[in-house]
């Protein structure tokens, strides 16, 4: 069974996509927290209140952060989205991490990304465009098949 951790941006269905995509494959997968406002403020809902923005933030950060190192260990293969809305800096750092760890490390980025994301994608074993090809991607790994 491979353990696929997706990383990146959490406002579109991308996810979706490729767990869909990967039904009748032996693959499971994690994720990070994917509801912002939860994300957010896990810290302060587990650990207490913050009247610094800095802190709260800081709390957060930290617990997500069990959960990301988790997840990010355990899998075979991670993928990291950067999609159009926001600076993705936590999707940055956690191809960092699955690099550092020697993790399968598949990028999956629009090309208007590609300057910006060049030490990344070079870090990178795989550079995908769609959620489809991740899909194919697994399953190449897998069992050796290609798209029909």
């Amino acid at each position: 069974m491979l353990k696929v951790y997706l990383s990146g941006e959490i406002h579109t269905d991308w996810r979706e996509q490729i767990i869909k995509g990967a039904e009748g494959l032996d693959v499971v997968f994690s994720s990070p927290v994917t509801d912002h406002a939860a994300s957010d403020d896990c810290g302060v809902a587990i650990l207490g209140e913050e009247p610094d923005k800095y802190w709260h933030d800081h709390k957060g950060a930290m617990v997500n952060a069990i959960r990301t190192r988790k997840g990010i260990a355990d899998a075979d293969i991670v993928v990291v989205r950067f999609g159009d809305k926001y600076k993705q800096w936590n999707a940055a750092f956690d191809a960092g991490y699955a690099s550092a760890l020697g993790k399968s490390l598949i990028i999956l980025q629009p090309p208007e990304h590609d300057h910006a994301l060049k030490e990344v994608d070079a870090a990178a074993l795989a550079m995908a465009r769609e959620p489809a090809q991740v899909v194919e991607i697994i399953r190449y790994v897998q069992d050796g098949s290609l798209p029909a």
